[in-house]
């Protein structure tokens, strides 16, 4: 060998040895390795999470008096084709017809006369204590004098003039506040007023006169029928009048027993207080007058104590709530300068 020659180096192969790899290797174990645990991670937090909750606002011993219901009020405005030909004369005019709500205890805390107050208007009473929507006979009897005084009754003698039925009536009756209301009915210009109001409390659904006909609609025995048949010949005679109804409140029933049952409950034969609501609701709405529920949007179940002297007549307050409410929904712009 040539002293000059140096050895070769060997090779990985020849001397066994490998040379370090300097590239850097995924390794795809480690990587899946890592998502589960993160998806395990994320799905254990999103659990604690999902356990713990969130903070409530629920505070078992709070006191509201705002409804859990929404009243079916429904508001129409009367049809400009009504007005065509009729001479306004500048003048609100209400009339008002119905029962206890608008005869007992007339004077300053009297409804008629709070709605007079809050409106600017001028308010006639027409009201008959002790009457209810509907008829108890089909025609007129001597031996039941109110009828003459229910609302299907009194409409028919204001759409026609005749007070004779009224007037001859109103003779049987012990209360002095009947031959005067009749009168003044009677000699009341209908072509002056603008609004009629009409508001009958739960006295048809305590006296058990059907709610509905269906086969019969206008039929003055049924409530719906006696408030269509009603309705409809003030439209016929007096089509300038806007119509307004306010419905029935809460009341109960006295039993046999003299207890108390409550009206939305207790089914004398015809319904509950509800069923007849939504009749009502139902009845005005054919004839295309305006709704106001009282059954829902003023006295009820939960605040009738701080509004009823019994078990369905209204002290004062009761009567405002109700006078507010009419003017809420038919004089909006009055109610909101009330506040």
């Amino acid at each position: 060998m040539n002293e000059k020659q140096k050895p070769e180096r060997p090779d990985a192969e020849t001397d066994g040895m490998k040379t370090p790899d300097r590239r850097f290797h995924i390794n795809i174990h480690v990587i899946l390795l890592a998502a589960i645990v993160v998806i395990i991670g994320f799905c254990a937090f999103r659990l604690y999470k999902w356990n713990k909750g969130v903070p409530s606002d629920y505070d078992p011993n709070y006191q509201t008096t705002d409804f859990d219901i929404e009243a079916m009020d429904s508001i129409i405005p009367l049809a400009p084709d009504k007005l065509e030909g009729y001479e306004d004369d500048g003048v609100t005019t209400i009339l008002c017809l119905g029962d206890d709500p608008f005869s007992l205890d007339q004077g300053d805390g009297g409804l008629a006369e709070q709605i007079a107050a809050k409106t600017g208007a001028t308010v006639y009473n027409g009201s008959f204590t002790g009457t209810t929507m509907a008829m108890q006979n089909p025609s007129y009897q001597d031996w039941y004098y109110l009828d003459a005084f229910s609302f299907a009754y009194v409409a028919q003698s204001l759409a026609s003039g005749d007070f004779d039925t009224m007037r001859q009536a109103a003779a049987y009756s012990y209360d002095e506040a009947f031959p005067r209301t009749t009168e003044m009915l009677a000699s009341l210009d209908m072509n002056a007023v603008d609004i009629l109001c009409v508001m009958y409390d739960a006295s048809d659904y305590i006296n058990m006169r059907p709610c509905d006909d269906p086969n019969k609609p206008y039929d003055p025995i049924t409530y719906t029928g006696a408030l269509r048949s009603g309705v409809k010949a003030i439209q016929d005679a007096y089509p300038h009048i806007r119509i307004v109804v306010m419905s029935h409140t809460f009341c109960h029933h006295v039993n046999e027993e003299g207890n108390f049952e409550n009206g939305d409950r207790v089914d004398l034969g015809h319904g509950t207080l509800s069923h007849y609501l939504q009749k009502e609701l139902d009845a005005t709405m054919d004839c295309g007058v305006s709704f106001i529920d009282n059954f829902y949007g003023s006295v009820n179940e939960d605040n009738y104590l701080d509004y009823m002297t019994d078990y369905i007549h209204f002290n004062d307050a009761g009567r405002e709530l109700l006078a507010d409410r009419f003017v809420q929904c038919i004089f909006p712009d009055l109610s909101t300068e009330q506040r």
